[in-house]
This record gives C-alpha cells, sequence and structure tokens, in this order.
C-alpha cells in the first residue's frame, strides 16, 4: 500500500474517531431534571407515606381465619368466647396471589384479591366464607397482611460503559432512598460516573413523571439530603459510566476492526514481499 493511502485511512480513522467523542458530549440525560418539577419531591428528611397497598401477583399474603361461636337460640355472635378454627380444613399460613389475581382457599374454593387493598381483602374473605357456610360475614374472624411484597418494586440500572447495561430489581417496602438502593448493589461500579446519576420516575401518561439528578458526592461525602430521594415503586435508578471510559470503549469498537484488517494487509504484503526475495 502507498504511503499516501495509509496516510488517508489514517485520516478517515481519526476523524472517525473524533465524531465519536464529539457525540459522548451530546448526551443530555441529566440536564433533563433542570426543567422537571422536583421541589416536592420526597427525600430523605422529608418522606412520605405510601398509599395503601394493593394486592397484585405474586405477592404472598399471610392469611389466618377463624370462626366465632354462635348461639342456637339468638344467632348473636359470642366475641367472647374462644375462636375455633374453620373446619373442614383451618386457614392459617402463606397463600400465593396467582396469576390470575385469585388465591386458593383450599376446600372453599378461590377468591380474588388482585387490586384489592388489605382491608378489602380482609372483607372480601369474609363476605366469601359467609356465602360458604350460609352464615355471616361477621361470623368469621380474618387477618391478612403480605408475607412477600413481590410486586411491588423498583430498578437500579448500571451502564458497563459502551459493554451493556446490568438490570437489579428490588422489592418497595416503603422506605428505602438512593443510598439504600445503591447500597443494594454494594456501591457504585468502578466504571460509574459520580456526577451522571438520576432517577426516572414514571408518570400516568406513559412518559416519565419526573427525572431528578442526584449528587452522589454531596449524599455520601457532605450528607446533603436534598438528592438522596425516596424511592417510590416503578423508579429506575440509572448510573452511567465515566464518560472517558464510553469514549475508550467506542474507540476500541471503531478501531479494532481497522486494526485487524490492516494486520492482514501487512501480513499479505509481507508474505508476497518474503516470496519474491526467494526466488
Amino acid at each position: 500500500m502507498k504511503s499516501g493511502s495509509w496516510r488517508q485511512t489514517w485520516r478517515n480513522v481519526a476523524l472517525l474517531a473524533a465524531a465519536c467523542l464529539a457525540g459522548l458530549g451530546c448526551y443530555g440525560g441529566p440536564q433533563m431534571a433542570a426543567n422537571m418539577p422536583m421541589t416536592d419531591a420526597p427525600r430523605e428528611l422529608s418522606k412520605v407515606a405510601l398509599p395503601s397497598y394493593q394486592i397484585e401477583p405474586p405477592d404472598v399474603l399471610l392469611i389466618q381465619v377463624v370462626r366465632w361461636a354462635v348461639d342456637e337460640k339468638t344467632g348473636e355472635i359470642l366475641k367472647l368466647k374462644p375462636a375455633n378454627q374453620l373446619l373442614p380444613q383451618a386457614i392459617d399460613g402463606p397463600h400465593l396471589v396467582r396469576p390470575d389475581g385469585t388465591v386458593s382457599l383450599g376446600v372453599y374454593g378461590s377468591v380474588q384479591m388482585a387490586g384489592l387493598t388489605l382491608d378489602q381483602a380482609r372483607d372480601n374473605i369474609k363476605g366469601f366464607l359467609g356465602q360458604w357456610f350460609g352464615s355471616s360475614p361477621e361470623a368469621f374472624a380474618v387477618i391478612v397482611d403480605v408475607a412477600a411484597y413481590n410486586s411491588k418494586s423498583y430498578y437500579v440500572i448500571t451502564d458497563g460503559g459502551g459493554y451493556g447495561e446490568q438490570v437489579f430489581r428490588f422489592p418497595v417496602t416503603g422506605n428505602e432512598t438512593v443510598l439504600d438502593a445503591i447500597s443494594q448493589i454494594q456501591g457504585l461500579p468502578a466504571v460509574a460516573s459520580k456526577r451522571d446519576i438520576w432517577v426516572a420516575r414514571r408518570g400516568p401518561n406513559c412518559g416519565p413523571e419526573q427525572v431528578l439528578c442526584v449528587n452522589w458526592i454531596c449524599i455520601t461525602q457532605f450528607g446533603d439530603t436534598r438528592t438522596n430521594y425516596q424511592v417510590l415503586p416503578g423508579d429506575r435508578i440509572y448510573v452511567m459510566a465515566q464518560r472517558i471510559i464510553r469514549a475508550d470503549s467506542i474507540l476500541a469498537k471503531v478501531l479494532t476492526p481497522v486494526e485487524r484488517l490492516f494486520g492482514i494487509t501487512l501480513l499479505g504484503s509481507e508474505t508476497v514481499n518474503s516470496i519474491k526475495g526467494v526466488r
């Protein structure tokens, strides 16, 4: 290959690399937060109580049911007397909410649970058993609690610097902050940028409700709680890689095929020259 061709090829490669580096400066994900409402976002020292928990698959519910004694003459429910386990089958233990939103109560059948709060689920079970036994729903004492919060979660997504992303899913218990979420993945990855972390909060109309920029250095080194936001169900906490590492990976992807091609070309040229020399 002529020296002029080599220079032209490397000039093209350099221009392509410069274009890749320039493209990195156009990314504006965290800057979106500057124009979005953030003043009312709950944070470490001003958390809010989450709405009443709505049951969804695949939550695991702890259900306990006992039946009060009933006066045979008056039909009065005798709540001062000890309650009895149900017969022919007791209901006491964990119950999985199935994909169709129902919970199996054994021989009594299945009862719908999806979309209900815990209080509504309790009343629903009481009404269901009242119909099954042919008695008043108030004859049953029902306890419903959540044994495993499987349906409400948030996500921590870490950028691999041009080599994919990792997604971590964690259940929401109502008290987590950004710092708690990052601690679940043992801190920031080695390639992470401390200046490019944000919370993408989903909205009801398919788009983001808020994009909240996180100041990691202030949270960890100075105890500043202003951007240590409370994590809500469905939140995406995105940790971007350092831009120099992204640039390096992009350059590696661009230059590696070129270097491989040049290596094959040089090998072919040396082979031809060596054959000519032998002759």
